[in-house]
Formats: structure tokens, C-alpha cells, sequence
């Protein structure tokens, strides 16, 4: 295990390591992505000097496993949730107390700290060293400082469990957690269907390079299953939401099956493939899967975690604003919106 992303294209894609299991979209109906929460940890959580190898060190001593390493941000909705659903369940956090210290970290924030290679930095770079760019982002640690673990987004109670039971058990040492959770699944829960139609899906061919001519739209790429049970929703409440739809009138959008191993593919960048492989090369571990790409074939925000509407509409401001060309990234777009929802301007 890498303890910092290497690559830009590590740095962009939030993959949160499962395929696509049942209960990482059990969100209730009435959960408001948009709405802007104060994000207070559990009182259970450590108090940390921000030196990781003394945590580290302090945790081995305790008999435990390691460290989980939570990254929110204020106003965060996913985070709110994760902390009043899963950490507020009494059985997990019982839990994840007995084999983990928890360390709740600022995504923005400026205070120093010392890593896991002993070097000084701030926490903000250490989030970027980390690949966090959406919140939350759950890291888990060993004793020795080797990340065991990434997961991004929100993740329900039975399969934030259902994770623990990946990490407490070793199972990590043997399986991916992908492979972990699909093997747990019921025939029910596998049960699929067929891929939901949309309009605003280009046809095949699928002949997407812009590497060479720029083309006129950023292009959205969303891969899909005939097996995933939360794409429903996201059509449903993201894709079916009219002002939205409205702002996706600015880019080519193109859905591909995720277990279509035949139909050809030219990619962005040039290169020929097919959806299965594309998408494993993207890193995506999670269903619906979005990338997003400029009009000159540049991967510039791709993300497997939970988008509901508000998120979907900051992914495309992110995008059609350029603002990765500021050096900003997604997680820093949507606090700014965030700010301006708070003062009365959106």
C-alpha cells in the first residue's frame, strides 16, 4: 500500500473500494444533500496532538489494529450523515473503539502535524497527499503507518459494518474489499435488471477522443450496471431534476455499461478500449461512476462515491467553470458554494 497518491490521475479518481454493494445508497428520501450541517466528531474520538506516530504508536500499545483517520469538512451533508447514522450506531462504534483509534481531521485546515514518514506538513497537504478531495474520506491505517484502506462518501451502517468486518477479520490481506462485499451479497441483492434509458445518452460509436481536435463541450462519461441498484435513484433524482438536465445541455454525455466487455471504445485520450476495461483502468470500484473530461480529453473530476442532486450540480460547476485550471479542486468548489448559500447569494 502506497502511503501518498503518486499521479494526478490517483489524486482525481475518489474510488471508495467496494463494486457496487447494496446498502452504500440506503439514504433516506428525504436526505438533503444540499443542506449545510455543523460537524461535530463523537466525543469518543482522540484527541490528537497530530504527531501520527506517536497515534500510531499509542494505538499498537492498546492492543488495536491501527488508526481511522476521518476527513470531513464543515457544512458537509455526507459527512453529518455518516457521523449521526454510522459512527451514532452504538454496536459499530463499540466496534471500531475496540480495534481503531479515531483521528477527526479538517479537510481545509491549516494546523501542522507530523505523518506517518515523520515529516512536518499541515493537514491540508497531508488530505492532498492522501488523494482527499471529496468529504468525507475514511482512511484506515496499521500501526506501522501503511494504509490499510480508502473509502469516500457516505457509507451506510451495515456496510460501513460489513467494512469493519473486512479489516478486523484480515480479510484485507487475502481479498479486495470489492470482492469482500460482492461475496456477501444475497440473490436478491444481486438481482439485476436492465440499463435505464435517458435521451440525453449519446449512441455508439462511442468515438470520444478529443486529444487531437478539441471538441466544441466538456464531456460526461457515466458507467452503470444492469446490476446497481442505487443507478435508479440517481436517475430518478439527479438525472430526472430539470435544472439540472438543463446545465448537462453543456456537455456530451455518454453512459456505458460496466460489464460490456465488446463494445469498442476510443477514449478521450485516444487510446481504444472497451467499458469493463476503461472503467477498471479509471480506478472505479463503485456504481454509478462518473468522469469528467475538458474539450481537450483531460481527465478533470471523477468520483464512484454517493452524488445526489447538490453534489451533481457542483461536479458540473466544478467543470464548466474551469476551475481546476485555478488549482482548485472539487472539494474546495463546493465549500465556496456552500459559503454563498450561507449568505443569502444562491
Amino acid at each position: 500500500m502506497t502511503r501518498s497518491s503518486s499521479a494526478l490521475a490517483a489524486a482525481l479518481i475518489l474510488s471508495a473500494c467496494c463494486l457496487w454493494p447494496p446498502g452504500v445508497w440506503a439514504v433516506d428520501a428525504d436526505f438533503d444533500d444540499g443542506a449545510i450541517y455543523q460537524i461535530v466528531y463523537p466525543d469518543w474520538f482522540k484527541e490528537s496532538f497530530l504527531h501520527l506516530p506517536d497515534d500510531a504508536a499509542e494505538a499498537a500499545e492498546d492492543g488495536k489494529q491501527g488508526l481511522f483517520v476521518f476527513f470531513s469538512t464543515q457544512g458537509c451533508s455526507y459527512c453529518h450523515l455518516f457521523i449521526e447514522q454510522s459512527l451514532g450506531d452504538p454496536a459499530i462504534a463499540e466496534r471500531l473503539r475496540a480495534h481503531f483509534d479515531s483521528i477527526g481531521l479538517e479537510i481545509f485546515s491549516d494546523a501542522e502535524m507530523t505523518d506517518f514518514d515523520d515529516k512536518e506538513t499541515r493537514v491540508k497537504a497531508f488530505a492532498v497527499d492522501q488523494g482527499v478531495q471529496f468529504a468525507p474520506t475514511l482512511l484506515f491505517f496499521d500501526t506501522e503507518g501503511e494504509r490499510l484502506l480508502r473509502l469516500t462518501g457516505y457509507y451506510d451502517p451495515q456496510t460501513f459494518d460489513r467494512v469493519l468486518d473486512y479489516l478486523i477479520g484480515g480479510h484485507h490481506r487475502e481479498i479486495a474489499l470489492r470482492d469482500y462485499l460482492r461475496a456477501g451479497q444475497t440473490s436478491s441483492e444481486a438481482a439485476g435488471g436492465d440499463l435505464l434509458s435517458d435521451p440525453m445518452f449519446a449512441q455508439p460509436p462511442y468515438a470520444l477522443d478529443r486529444s487531437r481536435v478539441a471538441a466544441e463541450r466538456p464531456l460526461l462519461v457515466l458507467f452503470e450496471s444492469a446490476d446497481c441498484p442505487r443507478c435508479e435513484r440517481f436517475h430518478r433524482e439527479v438525472l430526472g431534476d430539470a435544472p439540472t438536465r438543463e446545465r448537462l445541455k453543456a456537455f456530451d454525455v455518454v453512459r456505458l455499461d460496466a460489464a460490456d466487455d465488446e463494445t469498442p471504445v476510443l477514449t478521450p485520450g485516444g487510446t481504444r478500449t472497451v467499458p469493463n476495461a476503461w472503467l477498471e483502468e479509471l480506478g472505479f470500484t463503485q456504481l454509478p461512476a462518473l468522469a469528467f473530461f475538458n474539450e481537450t480529453g483531460e481527465l478533470v473530476l471523477a468520483s464512484d462515491a454517493l452524488i445526489l442532486k447538490s453534489r451533481m450540480n457542483n461536479s458540473i460547476g466544478f467543470v464548466t467553470e474551469r476551475k481546476y485550471e485555478q488549482g482548485w479542486n472539487y472539494q474546495r468548489y463546493a465549500r465556496s458554494q456552500g459559503m454563498k448559500k450561507a449568505a443569502g447569494e444562491q
